[in-house]
């Protein structure tokens, strides 16, 4: 007995639709992503080198060829001055002298106007370079025709740019000199140094030591 049709047309749709449940790929298990060549696995951390900075090579400084030189000091006054203007005008000049650079430079010492007279003379003088002042002591002694006389101080004025020349002929090779001092320094003859600090061609300090003498010469040597 034959069944009817509309039955076999239900079972028809039936079987289609089982078959589009099925899971696509079944059974297939995923693939573990790859690697590529020297990439770190988990727990693992990159080791790359961080590059550090070199120390800079700087310049030297020219190591001075000649001497200091003298300034030349103007004003002289004439051979027949009074002896008054002719003493003063020999302390401003070797103070120049001494200091290494030609600068305004006054002398005052009370009583200097009687230094003529024959005899003794002892005067407290006070010295002015570049607005800088020190003191020091004047003994003149006068005759009838002639005279001498001698300046002296303990302290004597001197130019930083004539310190750092002393210094870089004592450290050739520095590409750098900061000396403890104004541009116009006062100090004590053959006192306490002046400290300077080089800087060399390969970024290192190292300190250096000034002595100033009376007539304006420095010795320099390393601390």
């Amino acid at each position: 007995m034959r069944a009817p049709r509309g039955l076999l047309v239900v079972l028809a749709v039936f079987l289609l639709t089982s078959c589009s449940d099925s899971p696509k790929d079944a059974g297939t298990a995923p693939s573990a992503p790859s690697t590529g060549a020297g990439s770190p696995t988990a727990g693992e951390s990159s080791s790359t080198p961080i590059p550090t900075a070199s120390k800079p090579v700087l310049t030297p400084l020219p190591t001075p060829g000649t001497a200091w030189p003298t300034p030349k000091v103007t004003g002289a006054p004439a051979d027949d001055a009074p002896l008054a203007e002719r003493i003063t005008f020999a302390i401003s000049k070797q103070t120049q002298i001494a200091a290494g650079r030609a600068a305004k430079t006054t002398v005052k010492c009370p009583g200097i106007d009687k230094v003529e007279t024959a005899g003794q003379h002892s005067l407290d003088c006070t010295v002015t370079y570049g607005g800088k002042p020190f003191t020091g002591k004047l003994t003149v002694d006068a005759k009838q025709y002639s005279a001498s006389y001698k300046f002296t101080s303990s302290k004597v004025a001197i130019v930083r740019a004539k310190v750092i020349d002393a210094v870089l002929r004592a450290a050739p090779g520095a590409a750098k000199v900061t000396c403890e001092m104004d541009e116009i320094g006062i100090v004590v003859n053959d006192g306490p140094p002046i400290g300077c600090d080089v800087t060399t061609t390969a970024n290192a300090v190292q300190p250096y030591q000034a002595q100033v003498t009376g007539n304006g010469q420095v010795q320099v040597k390393k601390a």
